[in-house]
């Protein structure tokens, strides 16, 4: 049996893999500062369904004081959305940087042996490369972040690596594309359009739409983490892509003609004049280093876009 401390549990891409470490009998130390986007009702979620197997800490992964014996560290804490970094990145510097800086501390001071240490699996973005015209992005690849974001993301990969080299810390960072699925916070694409939807508001979409973005589901994730866990190595970087890529506009599209019906002219619920500084232009990720392991993902993107404007009309906290 594993056990995994696993930061940020309540948010949207924490959870599905708290969940999932949890349904293969894991034992989990789940943390999280609940902010904005945490789901708390996970709290007793957990805690009535897996017993024993899970406990819960209140913390900000920044002014964390004490590790317990563990197996991995998995770190989905962080701030992530580039608009709300772009109006002001301290909580993004604070989490993401700093953070990542505590954990790696607390990590180090333990005992330099495979019995104390524990691997951290540092959740990082495909959006520390920057965008690529044409083409994808391997793990090898230097990083070119485009905004605060990413820029804090970068640093934290960075000062992983630092870490792992002066003090002989292990770990596995893991660059996922686009994450979708349910009870993702109402800032996001999916979720978002269908709440202005709902209120019958445009939906406002950046550089007309063209963005192109590279679509993950949240299941298949947390199934990529446990593939690495079980078979990947460690001081690794391991890219993540769902395998399906299209410009937001049709993405958007597809969610208003799931809404209002396939005849629905999608361009009288858009706002195609809005302009946003650090827009990346596409993102794309090479995962074969991932996918040697027999990771694949199993979600449909756009089978799954009118199941997610459902779930999302009825659960309007979300």
């Amino acid at each position: 049996m594993k056990l995994v401390v696993i930061t940020g549990c309540l948010g949207f891409i924490g959870s599905h893999v708290t969940k999932k470490c949890l349904d293969l009998g894991w034992k989990v130390l789940g943390i999280d500062n609940f902010t904005y986007a945490a789901n708390e009702d996970l709290v007793g979620y957990f805690l009535d369904k897996y017993e024993e197997n899970f406990d819960f800490m209140r913390c900000d992964i920044s002014e964390l004081k004490y590790l317990p014996d563990c197996d991995y560290v998995i770190n989905t804490a962080a701030e992530t959305h580039v608009g709300n970094s772009i109006i002001d990145s301290k909580d993004f510097l604070k989490s993401n940087i700093n953070g990542v800086q505590n954990l790696l501390d607390l990590i180090k001071a333990k005992p330099n042996n495979v019995d104390n240490r524990p691997i951290l699996f540092h959740f990082s973005t495909d959006e520390v490369y920057g965008d690529i015209v044409s083409g994808e992005h391997y793990e090898t690849d230097h990083l070119s972040p485009s905004n605060p974001y990413s820029a804090s993301k970068a640093a934290a990969d960075m000062l992983i690596k630092a870490w792992a080299r002066t003090y002989g810390i292990e770990y596995i960072i893991f660059r996922p594309t686009n994450n979708y699925g349910e009870y993702q916070y109402p800032e996001k694409l999916i979720p978002l359009s269908v709440k202005l939807l709902q209120r019958g508001k445009k939906i406002r979409l950046h550089d007309e739409g063209k963005p192109a973005r590279n679509w993950l589901h949240a299941e298949d994730t947390a199934n990529a983490v446990i593939s690495i866990v079980n078979s990947g190595k460690v001081n690794e970087i391991y890219n993540v892509a769902g395998g399906f890529e299209q410009q937001n506009r049709e993405t958007v599209k597809k969610i208003i003609q799931s809404f209002h019906g396939p005849e629905a002219n999608w361009l009288d619920y858009v706002d195609l004049g809005y302009k946003r500084a650090g827009q990346d232009v596409r993102y794309a990720l090479n995962d074969d280093k991932l996918r040697s392991l027999g990771w694949k993902p199993e979600k449909i993107f756009n089978e799954e876009i009118p199941k997610l404007v459902q779930f999302y009309k009825h659960n309007f906290k979300w």
